[in-house]
Formats: C-alpha cells, sequence, structure tokens
C-alpha cells in the first residue's frame, strides 16, 4: 500500500496503536457515577454554577454529595463542595479530576444547598457568598473528636440521593422538598411576602381563625414574674400561651405537624419572653420535628438557652454564637448535622442550622438591625427564614413587642396570622405611660421645657427607688459627651489638626522632637458615639463649656443643678467645681513646672502632684456613697479613659502648629468629643486631643454639649442619689440581669439587663436622638427600642419618655398600640412607594461604574430608578432601582447579570449590589 493509498484510510486506521507509555498515571474514573459537579469557592458572579470533574476510583467511597473537596480550578487548588455524582457530564473536553476530599463528613445537606440557591437569587449574590454564611470552617479536631451514631440511626440519614437529586431540590433552579398543600410555587422567593392560600397548614385552620399571641415579656424568662401574674401572668405549670386567645391551639397545631404562621405580639409586664418560646419548641419537638430560634444578640441567647434547658432537659439543644470559639461552635454545629439535637438558639448565623425535619423556625424582635447580615449577599434573618419555612413546610413564629412593617405585610398578604393577646390583659400589664411634654405638667414646672430630666422624670425615679426595686433610665447615646458644637453659632466641632500622615515639619524648619504623631486611640470604651446635630431644636439638651473672658470656663449640665465650673485663672490656678454635690477639685500649677489637683469642699476628688522632676503622686481623697466608675474625680488605670495623657487640660495638639488662615491643607474633620469631665476634647477619628480648639466659622473657643452620652449620665445621677448605687450596661460591657434591690441603672437601647422581678420604674431620655434620625425606619425603631424597655417593667409601674405626645410614636407608646402605628407605617410606605411595599435595590459605587451598570441592566420594564446621588466626598455614588413585588425575582436576576459582565470584563471598580437594604435613607 502506497503512501497515496494511506491517506484515503481513516483517521483511527493509520494512528499508531497506545503504548503503555501513554495510559501509565491517567486517572481511572468511579466504576458507578463518575462525574461529580462541584460549587467551587468562587465570588465571582460569573462563575456561580457547578463545574463537572471527574471522580477518580481512589476517591470512589468518600466522594459523596455534601463533602468537602479540593479541585484545580484556573490552574490553582480551592475549596469546594461536592453537589451531586452524575453518569454524564455536558462538557465534551477531558474532565479534570478531584485532587481530594478533605472530610468524608457530608456538611452541606440537600435542604442547605437548596436554600442556598434561593437566598442567593432573593438577594442578587452567589452561592457560594451563602455558604461561607452557612457552613462554619472546619476544625479537624473537633470533628474527629464529636461519635458518629449509627447511619441508620439519624433521623436526618440521607438516602443515597444526591444534594440536587429528586426530592431534594436542585442547586440550579433553587427548588426545594416542600410539604404538600403548601401555599405558593416551590422555589419562589417572593412566597414568604406573598398571599398564601387561606386553606394550607399556615392558614386559619391551624390557628383556629383567630388571631393567635405569644411571649410575655421580651426581655427575661418565665423566673421574672411581675406583680401581675393574676391578670394574664404565668403561675406554676400553667403554660406562658394561656394568656393569649389562640395560644393553646398554636401549641397543639405544632405538637400534630402542622404548620401555623403567626406573627406573635408579646405581653409586656416582666414576664419574660423565654418560656413561651422554649414551650413552642417543646411542643415542635414532642410532634417530631426540629425548631431553629433566632435572636438578635449574646444576651437573648444565654436567656433563651437557660430556658430551653429548663424545659426541655439537659442535652436536647444547642446554642450556637460566635464568641464560643471556631472549635466548640463546630462541634455544637455537628451535633445538629449529625442529629443528635433537634432543636438549635443561636444568632443570626444559626438560621441556616442544618435542623432534620424542620418543624419550627422562630426568630424574636426581628427589627433589630442585628439581624441584618454584615457580608454579601447581605440577608436578613426573617427573610431567609421565611424562605426556609416555606421549602420546607415549617411553622415560623416572628415574635416582638413591637411590629415591624415587614411582619404586617405579611399579615396582609395572609401568609401569616396576628398572635395578639385581648386588649384587657394589654392594659393591666402595660406600664404607666407619661411623656414630659405634657401641658399640666409644663404649667407646674416651667423649667421643664429646658432641663433634660424634668421634675416628672425625678420624681418618677425616687418613687421608684422609695419602692425598694431598681429603676432604669435609657440614654440613646454611649460615652461621655460624644458630640460637642460652638456655643455661639452651633456649628458641630471638628478637628482642625492636620492629618496624621502629614504631620511633617515644611523644609528648613525644626520638627517638633517631643511630640508623639498620634494621640489616644478613638477606640477607647466610651470614646465614640454618634454625632448628633444641633440642640437648638429640643429643650435644655446640651451643656455649656465657655471660657469667660478673664480666664474662667464653665461646664453647665442640662440636670438640675448639674453644672460644673472650670475657671483658669491668671496666677496658674484653676478650679473644677461640680454643680450637683459640690465636690469641686482644685489644680494648681506652680512656676517650678509642678501641679497640684486638690479635692474640692466635700472631699470627693483626688490630690495628684506633678513633681518639677517627672514623677507623679497621686492621693486619692474620701470615697463618696454611690460613687459611679469613670467619675472624673478620679484616674482610672492606664490605658483608660479616666486617665489624665497629656497633664491636666492640656494634650498633644496643644504643641502643633495649626494651619494658618487661608491655607487650603488638609485637615482631619473628625468629630469632637470629650472622654471626662476633667478631659480637653479629643477627634472621634485621628484620636489626637485638641485643647486648643477655635470654631473655624466664628472663631470662638466655646464649646457646648450637643449629645450627651451614657456615663455622662450615670455620673450625674450618681451625684443627685449618692445613697444609691449606680450600675451600667451598654458597650463596655452588657448586664444580662440585675437583682431585685435598689439600683440605678443606665443603659442604652439593646443592652437593657432584666431585673428581677421588673423594674419599680424607668426614663427614657433624648426621645429627639431617636425620633430625629434621617432614617425610613426612625419611627418604626423608636417604638421597638421604647417597648423592649418598656416591657421589662412590673405591671402599673411609671415610665416617663421625653418626647412631644403628639408624635405617633409616642402615642403608640402611651396606648401601648404597636400595631396600629405598624399598619399606619405600612401604608405611608406604600404611598410613597417604600419597603416592603415594594421590591427596592441600592447601587453603591463610583458615578462611572453605578451609570454603566444602570445603562448595561436589563432591567423590568416597570422599573424605576432614582440617582443616582452622591454619598460622600470621595465620588461614591448610589442609585435605587424600584419594582412591584410581583417583579423583584427579574430584578434580582437582572442586576447579578449585570455584575457578573462587570467581573467577566474585569472591571476595576466595585458596584455594592444590595437588595431591600434596612439604610435605605
Amino acid at each position: 500500500m502506497t503512501d497515496s493509498d494511506d491517506a484515503l484510510l481513516p483517521l483511527d486506521a493509520v494512528r499508531p496503536a497506545a503504548s503503555s507509555k501513554d495510559t501509565k498515571g491517567a486517572v481511572v474514573p468511579a466504576p458507578e457515577r463518575p462525574v461529580a459537579r462541584v460549587a467551587v469557592d468562587s465570588p465571582l458572579p460569573h462563575l456561580d454554577r457547578p463545574f463537572d470533574y471527574l471522580v477518580p476510583a481512589a476517591l470512589h467511597e468518600t466522594a459523596e454529595p455534601g463533602v468537602r473537596v479540593r479541585v484545580r480550578f484556573a490552574g490553582k487548588l480551592v475549596d469546594g463542595f461536592l453537589l451531586e455524582r452524575v453518569d454524564e457530564s455536558d462538557h465534551e473536553g477531558r474532565l479534570m479530576p478531584l485532587e481530594r476530599v478533605v472530610s468524608p463528613e457530608r456538611v452541606l445537606t440537600p435542604e442547605i444547598a437548596g436554600l442556598a440557591r434561593a437566598v442567593a437569587d432573593r438577594y442578587a449574590g452567589t452561592f457560594t457568598d451563602v455558604l461561607r454564611l452557612a457552613i462554619p470552617p472546619r476544625h479537624a479536631k473537633a470533628e474527629s473528636e464529636t461519635p458518629k451514631p449509627d447511619r441508620s440511626t439519624r433521623p436526618d440519614a440521607p438516602d443515597e440521593t444526591d444534594v440536587q437529586g429528586e426530592g431534594a431540590g436542585s442547586v440550579q433552579d433553587g427548588e426545594g422538598a416542600g410539604a404538600p398543600g403548601r401555599a405558593g410555587t416551590p422555589g419562589d422567593a417572593e412566597a414568604p411576602r406573598g398571599a398564601g392560600a387561606p386553606g394550607d397548614s399556615g392558614g386559619p385552620g391551624a390557628l383556629g381563625g383567630a388571631g393567635t399571641s405569644g411571649d410575655p415579656g421580651g426581655a427575661g424568662t418565665s423566673g421574672y414574674l411581675g406583680d401581675g401574674g393574676a391578670a394574664g401572668g404565668v403561675r406554676g405549670g400553667e403554660s406562658a400561651w394561656d394568656a393569649y386567645p389562640m395560644g393553646p391551639s398554636f401549641l397543639d397545631a405544632l405538637r400534630h405537624g402542622r404548620a401555623p404562621r403567626a406573627v406573635w405580639s408579646a405581653l409586656p409586664g416582666a414576664l419574660g419572653w423565654a418560656r413561651p418560646m422554649a414551650e413552642a419548641v417543646r411542643a415542635t419537638l414532642d410532634g417530631g420535628r426540629g425548631a431553629v430560634v433566632v435572636v438578635p444578640d449574646g444576651k437573648d441567647v444565654a436567656l433563651a438557652d437557660a430556658e430551653l434547658a429548663r424545659v426541655l432537659g439537659p442535652g436536647r439543644h444547642v446554642a450556637l454564637t460566635a464568641d464560643l470559639g471556631p472549635a466548640e461552635r463546630y462541634r455544637r454545629w455537628l451535633k445538629v448535622l449529625r442529629g443528635q439535637v433537634r432543636a438549635v438558639v443561636g444568632t443570626r448565623a444559626a438560621m441556616f442550622a442544618p435542623v432534620a425535619e424542620l418543624g419550627l423556625v422562630a426568630i424574636w424582635d426581628d427589627g433589630d438591625d442585628l439581624h441584618a447580615e454584615r457580608l454579601a449577599p447581605y440577608p436578613h434573618a426573617r427573610e431567609v427564614l421565611g424562605l426556609r419555612a416555606h421549602r420546607t413546610g415549617a411553622a415560623m413564629l416572628i415574635g416582638g413587642y413591637a411590629r415591624t412593617a415587614e411582619a404586617t405585610q405579611l399579615i396582609a398578604g395572609r401568609w401569616a396570622r396576628p398572635l395578639v393577646a385581648a386588649r384587657t390583659t394589654i392594659r393591666s400589664l402595660a406600664p404607666r405611660v407619661r411623656p414630659a411634654g405634657e401641658d399640666a405638667e409644663l404649667a407646674k414646672d416651667q423649667a421643664a421645657r429646658q432641663a433634660r430630666l424634668p421634675s416628672l422624670a425625678w420624681r418618677a425615679l425616687r418613687h421608684g427607688l422609695d419602692g425598694g426595686g431598681p429603676v432604669l433610665v435609657q440614654v440613646p447615646r454611649r460615652g461621655y459627651l460624644p458630640a460637642l458644637a460652638c456655643r455661639h453659632c452651633r456649628t458641630p466641632a471638628r478637628c482642625v489638626l492636620p492629618p496624621t500622615r502629614t504631620l511633617l515639619a515644611p523644609p528648613g524648619a525644626d520638627a517638633p522632637s517631643a511630640v508623639p504623631l498620634s494621640g489616644p486611640s478613638s477606640g477607647f470604651p466610651g470614646g465614640g458615639g454618634e454625632a448628633g446635630g444641633s440642640s437648638r431644636g429640643r429643650a435644655g439638651g446640651g451643656q455649656d463649656l465657655g471660657r469667660l473672658p478673664g480666664g474662667p470656663s464653665r461646664v453647665s449640665s442640662g440636670l438640675a443643678a448639674g453644672g460644673q465650673e472650670v475657671r483658669h485663672l491668671p496666677g496658674g490656678t484653676s478650679r473644677v467645681s461640680a454643680g450637683l454635690a459640690g465636690d469641686g477639685q482644685e489644680a494648681r500649677h506652680f512656676p517650678d513646672g509642678s501641679s497640684r489637683v486638690s479635692p474640692g469642699p466635700t472631699g470627693g476628688g483626688q490630690e495628684v502632684l506633678h513633681l518639677p522632676g517627672g514623677p507623679s503622686r497621686s492621693q486619692a481623697g474620701p470615697a463618696r456613697v454611690g460613687e459611679v466608675s469613670g467619675d472624673p474625680g478620679r484616674q482610672g488605670p492606664p490605658g483608660s479613659d479616666d486617665q489624665p495623657r497629656h497633664g491636666v487640660g492640656e494634650g498633644v495638639s496643644a504643641a502643633l502648629p495649626l494651619e494658618p488662615a487661608g491655607t487650603p491643607a488638609a485637615s482631619c474633620h473628625g468629630p469632637l468629643a470629650l472622654r471626662g469631665g476633667h478631659a480637653a476634647p479629643y477627634c472621634r477619628w485621628c484620636g489626637r486631643v485638641d485643647a486648643a480648639w477655635r470654631c473655624p466659622s466664628c472663631g470662638s473657643p466655646h464649646l457646648r454639649a450637643v449629645v450627651i452620652g451614657a456615663r455622662r449620665t450615670a455620673e450625674e445621677l450618681g451625684r443627685a442619689f449618692p445613697s444609691i448605687p449606680v450600675r451600667t450596661s451598654g458597650r463596655d460591657g452588657v448586664l444580662a440581669t440585675v437583682p431585685a434591690s435598689r439600683a440605678l441603672v443606665v443603659a442604652t437601647p439593646g443592652a437593657e439587663p432584666v431585673a428581677e422581678g421588673g423594674y419599680a420604674a424607668a426614663v427614657l431620655l433624648d426621645g429627639w436622638a431617636l425620633l430625629g434620625r434621617a432614617d425610613l425606619r426612625a419611627g418604626e425603631e423608636a417604638v421597638r427600642r421604647w417597648m423592649n424597655a418598656a416591657a421589662l417593667l412590673r405591671p402599673g409601674a411609671e415610665l416617663v419618655v421625653l418626647a412631644d405626645a403628639a408624635l405617633p410614636a409616642v402615642q403608640a407608646l402611651v396606648r401601648w398600640d404597636p400595631i396600629t402605628h405598624a399598619e399606619r407605617e405600612l401604608a405611608d410606605r406604600a404611598e410613597l412607594g417604600f419597603p416592603p411595599a415594594v421590591r427596592m435595590a441600592t447601587l453603591t459605587g463610583p458615578a462611572a461604574a453605578v451609570r454603566q451598570m444602570i445603562d448595561e441592566a436589563h432591567l423590568p420594564a416597570e422599573a424605576q430608578v432614582l440617582g443616582p446621588v452622591p454619598v460622600d466626598d470621595e465620588g461614591q455614588e448610589r442609585a435605587m432601582i424600584r419594582v412591584r413585588r410581583t417583579g423583584g425575582a427579574a430584578l434580582a436576576a437582572a442586576l447579578k447579570g449585570a455584575s457578573g459582565v462587570r467581573a467577566a470584563r474585569k472591571t476595576p471598580d466595585v458596584v455594592r449590589v444590595s437588595v431591600d437594604p434596612l439604610d435605605l435613607i
């Protein structure tokens, strides 16, 4: 046969036979289902899909759906999750083999895989971003320590089906294994917000056709009972749900495996919310199903954990929080995964807990912003639990003292039913609310218009303390004086020092040798706080820190006779006197360089001697009864806010030259604040002290307090009530409980401790700080924070709120009617076109990138684009896109597709996409 004849033969006929060298080292595929579909850990949205890999025969036994694997992707070894194994691949080329199976533990269950896909589609995110939130990092030691039960005894033991197999839902389409008869379309992300069939398991049939109710109390356990137990409280072996007309039927539905969905308005009166929640979990477990409870913070987790242990018994539930540490958290998570426990309580990460045969998902205080995830794709725990309840056919309980507009929307769409108590029961347990701005009180006390704490509030505190119980004072802002302003023109006080990195001497000038480049950090406890606006619009909310012509300065408080006077005399003497208790100190600076601070008339100070050689000696004066930690009359430990860092009344910036007038040099522009009564103003951004501050607008050196923080309030109350101990709860340390003895408890919103037996009285300070925020949810948030604090009071206890009685939020508190307030809030948002009446997404990033993404996105025809508008001085802009609720899925898909196109182009500018964010305004 000639060469020309060879050209006519098929290619395979003339190809040389394969030698043993060609097949040596080739990967032998698995005998069954050799193709593995893997979710590769990649944040790029255009790669948000499974990729096919070859399963080697050596990994045939361990490469099961749900395990962690390592694969080669784009030339690198990356992590991934094996989703399913199939017989064939749609890819026509050669498949890369799996490198190895990290662990044979099947950490990704079919239900969680389907939920993650649905959450990613709902929030225009990626599947792997949701898995980072759902599955904790592996801890090999904890994984090997935990005993594995027999597979046949596992309640959640899966069959030989894949994560994406039949009945488990497809990761690509987001469908899940829902129970028959539930409302809506399987996998529809709009179902938790949409209308449900009235006759389904969560409809009127489950609750008896009437509203149900729930949790009495909201921050305590069943052991914290008020005096009004006979009016609807819990006694002995009675159920906490007996105080609600439809409470027993709600528990009965859970016990018999039905799926009621309820929005629960909890009762006040210091009854506690943890016991009703624990009883709902126990009813679910009695029905043979599992439960997930999500609460805002660790304090609530501790309360629920203790009550669940009492109601369920030891070893039947786990608590998941971030402060457990990686090993312990993973160890508890594995107990849930392996079916050893079927009840979980935790913070927002617990919403993805892999509970088998889920029967109840519950969330407490869904209006708290801690339920919103800070990482992409920024899901909210309420929405995730709603999706999960819809997909699995589980019951859902949304509880709180107040009601959010989102929960009201679920009731309006008949997806959930209200669970409320009778009005007579609510009136018997609610506190007596008295606004401080009533005309009758103003007629009695004309000074009440200017005082931060009017006589009505003083009488309420005194009456509560005389009754022998603790009293609560809620302060919206933390710190001492977190915001200052010019006393003359009310311009907010800003740092005028140059940025830290530009503190270099100009050429030819002598650089300061003894001046450090940075002062104390602004992150010290109590050193921060949100900067407030001018205090012109509120009554007596500020303090004046002024320098008189002769040198003296005066710091006057909004509290009655609560001022301090600081006088710098020409001879070098400074005197600081307190108006409440006369607790003054005298500081003398001698010509030889030494200084002395002597106690005032009451002896409540310290004596500090600064010797010329440098060493200093302090001698504490007699301690006052009820002295508050952080009192400016004492020095704190090194590094604390009370420790003088650069001497009395002087700081680093005193030695630094200020910018000449008219020089366009950069400045820090951070807000100034005070850490204590004898401290100089410092910048909350750069941390440096600015004792020589002058107003850039009018040149005045005089300062006044715009916002008074919790530490300053505790200090003044300690002087006003010298024989009463003062306890603080806030950022520096959160108290879970306080005893029933007499005490003044000063707390920031959300950090109020539970008092045994309830508080005898309470005062809610600075209502303007909550109601005056530029936020769409300002009124709703104010009602929520006020009611959370008011629910800790004993039935009928006096509550004073410093806000205008004519405001709707104040009226909701006075009548204890959060339902009407939420319904009006929802109606107003529907009229204006804001969530939850519509679906809205925001795009934030560089101006050109935002505009380009809007132009390239295939938005729904009904979409309305608002903006973009600038959000800062660095060129960042934000645009809002609004659609009807039915168009939410199309909007999320369009934005995700546009993000994928930008990622494929490797566009350097990042545009943040957020669907239904909390901070719209």
